[in-house]
């Protein structure tokens, strides 16, 4: 972890010469500077970009809610910074939107926004999937209130996105543990499938001997995101239909077989086309 500093500022102060701030600092944002030997960490990235805000700004977005705890972000993620206007940079996103004090909370001093603004924001970005994505890791690290998510929704009812984030909030599931399970699951319901329960413990006696990413238990069908054959051949043995989805499979032909696999087992499911 480095210190982050405005190179002028740091100058003015003392803390540097201009000399130093040339041959042992490197530039992250313009005026904004850090040790050439710093490990830089994503706070360190975040506290940049609010100091390329000249402090102005509050990280939003996908930086949120990393700094709130989510995996599943980038490292090399835009940080975004919202409520001010600045001049665009590369690796920033600055967004003029409205936020209010409660909407800001301070993590070690860095003002981001809260848990409830975070999915606000995420909930509305470009891409139906990854929005998803987003709002169910920040659900999974830790929950937040979907009603509380929907009252924003009613303050600012003009915000870009809005529509679609109030389509989602429905969706949104504590028990997706990657953003794949996410895609697959919104895959699903988009096909007109029932909506799959999520971590269904699959038990020998009282005893957890596999957790299935999702599926309906009351037919005993899931479906995975990968798997290996020891742990597919226990499922099936237990009753289980298991289909399993790789990266590379064409939505179609795994739809199919889940549809095949509900039907075997009693279930009418009538999928729309698949992308």
């Amino acid at each position: 972890m480095g210190e982050v500093i405005l190179g002028g500022e740091a100058v003015a102060a003392g803390v540097v010469t201009r000399h130093e701030l040339r041959c042992s600092y490197q530039t992250i944002h313009r005026g904004v500077y850090v040790r050439k030997d710093a490990d830089v960490s994503f706070r360190d990235r975040a506290v940049a970009a609010w100091l390329a805000s000249r402090r102005k700004g509050v990280v939003a977005g996908a930086a949120a809610a990393a700094l709130h705890g989510v995996a599943w972000v980038e490292p090399a993620q835009p940080i975004e910074v919202t409520g001010v206007k600045c001049a665009a940079q590369k690796g920033l996103v600055f967004r003029t939107e409205r936020i209010a004090d409660d909407e800001i909370i301070y993590l070690a001093g860095l003002p981001v926004t809260t848990r409830t603004r975070t999915a606000f924001d995420l909930g509305r970005r470009p891409n139906r999937y990854q929005s998803l994505a987003r709002l169910d890791a920040l659900m999974w690290n830790q929950h937040f209130s979907i009603d509380e998510v929907t009252a924003l929704a009613q303050r600012y009812p003009r915000a870009a996105g809005v529509g679609q984030l109030r389509d989602l909030l429905p969706l949104v599931d504590a028990g997706a543990a990657t953003p794949r399970q996410s895609r697959i699951r919104l895959c699903l319901l988009d096909n007109g499938f029932p909506r799959p329960l999520t971590q269904i413990a699959v038990l020998v006696g009282s005893r957890p001997v596999a957790f299935l990413d999702m599926g309906w238990p009351e037919f005993m069908v899931a479906v995975e995101d990968g798997g290996d054959v020891a742990r597919l051949r226990m499922l099936e043995a237990m009753g289980w239909i298991v289909i399993q989805v790789l990266a590379d499979d064409c939505p179609v032909e795994w739809l199919a077989r889940v549809e095949a696999a509900l039907v075997a087992r009693g279930c009418v499911v009538e999928i729309a086309d698949a992308a």
